[in-house]
C-alpha cells in the first residue's frame, strides 16, 4: 500500500503482506467453505442506521461500565491466540495498546505470552479466557493463576467440544504454537501425519463432555465474575441466566468453528430478548467500522470485542498498529453518534436501527 490505513480494513492488506502466508492465513481463516466468516461482515450491511436531527451533540461521551469497570468506549479485545506470530512482543503489547486506549483486553489461554508476563506488562482491567480440559486440574490451575495475578473475569469458551474445520491450516499444515501458559503442566506435543496438528493437539486436550452442569464446578473454584462466550440461541441465552453467568457473549468463534453458523448480528437481538436485561450481553464477530459497533449497541449489545482487526494491527505496526485500531474504531463511532443525535451511549436506542426483519410486518 502506497499510503498510510485510514480504516481497520486497510491492516489487513498491510499483514498479508508482512506475515508467512502460514500464519495469515491461521488468523484470517475460517471454518470450512467460510459463509460464516463472510457473513459476519456482510449481515452489518444489511442493517441501516435511522439518525435523528436537531439534537445537541457538540460534547459526545462514549464511555460506558462492563461488569462494573469503566472503559473509554464500548470496544472490547477479543481473546485470539499465538499473538507472537504477528510481532515479537505478542499479548504484552496488545495489553499495552489495550490499556493506552482505556479498554479491556481478554487474554486468550492460548496465548504466546503467560498470565504473569501479561499482568505485568502495563496496569490495566483484563480479563482471561478459559477452555476446560479433560484434565480439570489444569483449567484450575489457569483460573487460580488469573485471579492471583489481578485478572478481573473469567471468560469460558462454550462452543469447542472440537476444533471447526479450518481447511487452510489443513492445506498449510499449521503447526500449533508454544501455549506458554501451558508449560510445565501438559504435553504440547502432538503427532499428525496429515493436516492441521493444532486440530489434533485441540481435540486430544479438549473436555467434549463440558456441559451446563459444569458451571457450578468453575463456579466453586473462583470468586471471579464468569462471562460465556459462543451463545447464538434464545435458547442457550436463557440456559445461561438460569446457570448463573455474570454476562454472555454472543459469538460464533470468528466463524473459526461451525460453517452456517449465523453472523452474530443477526442473532444479537434474540439473545438480548432472551437474557432480560438480567445480565450485559456483549458480540464478538464481524466488527470492522465505529457505525458496526452503534448498530450492535442500538441492538442491545453493552460492548464488542474486536478480533481479528487487532491482529492486523499488531502484525502491520506491532503496538502501535493495535493502538491505531482501536482508536480508529473510537473515532468512526464517535462520528457516528454525532451524525445519528446520541450525545452518549444510553441514547443508543432500538429506534436508531432497522433491521431486515423491521420489514416483515409491513409486507404482512
Amino acid at each position: 500500500m502506497s499510503s498510510e490505513p485510514v480504516n481497520v480494513n486497510d491492516f489487513k492488506e498491510l499483514a498479508r503482506l508482512k506475515l508467512p502466508k502460514m500464519y495469515y492465513d491461521f488468523y484470517a481463516g475460517g471454518a470450512e467453505d467460510e459463509h460464516t466468516l463472510r457473513e459476519n461482515i456482510q449481515a452489518f450491511c444489511r442493517i441501516m442506521i435511522q439518525p435523528r436531527v436537531l439534537v445537541d451533540v457538540s460534547q459526545i461521551d462514549m464511555s460506558t461500565t462492563i461488569l462494573g469497570h469503566r472503559i473509554s468506549a464500548p470496544i472490547l479485545v477479543a481473546p485470539t491466540a499465538a499473538h507472537k506470530l504477528a510481532f515479537h512482543e505478542g499479548e504484552q503489547a496488545t495489553a499495552r495498546a489495550a490499556a493506552a486506549a482505556k479498554t479491556i483486553m481478554i487474554l486468550s489461554y492460548s496465548s504466546t505470552c503467560s498470565i504473569e508476563e501479561v499482568a505485568s506488562s502495563c496496569n490495566a482491567v483484563r480479563f482471561f479466557q478459559l477452555y476446560i480440559f479433560k484434565r480439570r486440574d489444569i483449567s484450575a490451575l489457569l483460573v487460580q493463576r488469573a485471579e492471583r495475578f489481578g485478572y478481573k473475569a473469567i471468560v469460558l469458551t462454550a462452543d469447542t467440544p472440537r476444533l471447526g474445520r479450518r481447511e487452510a491450516d489443513i492445506k498449510n499444515k499449521m503447526i500449533a504454537p508454544p501455549v506458554k501458559n501451558l508449560e510445565g503442566l501438559i504435553s504440547i506435543d502432538v503427532n499428525s501425519d496429515q493436516g492441521s496438528k493444532l486440530e489434533t493437539y485441540a481435540n486430544e486436550m479438549l473436555d467434549a463432555s463440558l456441559r451446563w452442569e459444569d458451571i457450578s464446578w468453575l463456579r466453586s473454584i473462583t470468586s471471579l465474575p464468569i462471562l460465556i462466550k459462543g451463545i447464538l440461541t434464545h435458547e442457550d441465552a436463557t440456559k445461561a441466566v438460569e446457570a448463573g453467568v455474570d454476562g454472555i457473549i454472543v459469538s460464533n468463534h470468528g466463524a473459526r468453528q461451525l460453517d452456517f453458523a449465523p453472523a452474530t448480528i443477526s442473532v444479537l437481538e434474540e439473545v438480548v430478548h432472551a437474557v432480560k436485561g438480567k445480565i450485559p450481553v456483549l458480540l464478538d464477530g464481524g466488527v470492522r467500522r465505529g457505525t458496526d459497533v452503534f448498530k450492535a449497541l442500538a441492538l442491545g449489545a453493552q460492548a464488542v470485542l474486536i478480533g481479528r482487526p487487532v491482529l492486523f494491527g499488531l502484525a502491520a505496526k506491532g503496538e502501535g498498529g493495535v493502538r491505531t485500531v482501536l482508536e480508529m474504531l473510537k473515532n468512526e463511532l464517535e462520528i457516528s453518534m454525532a451524525l445519528s443525535g446520541c450525545p452518549c451511549i444510553k441514547d443508543i436506542t432500538r429506534s436508531h436501527v432497522r433491521t431486515p426483519y423491521d420489514k416483515l410486518p409491513s409486507m404482512l
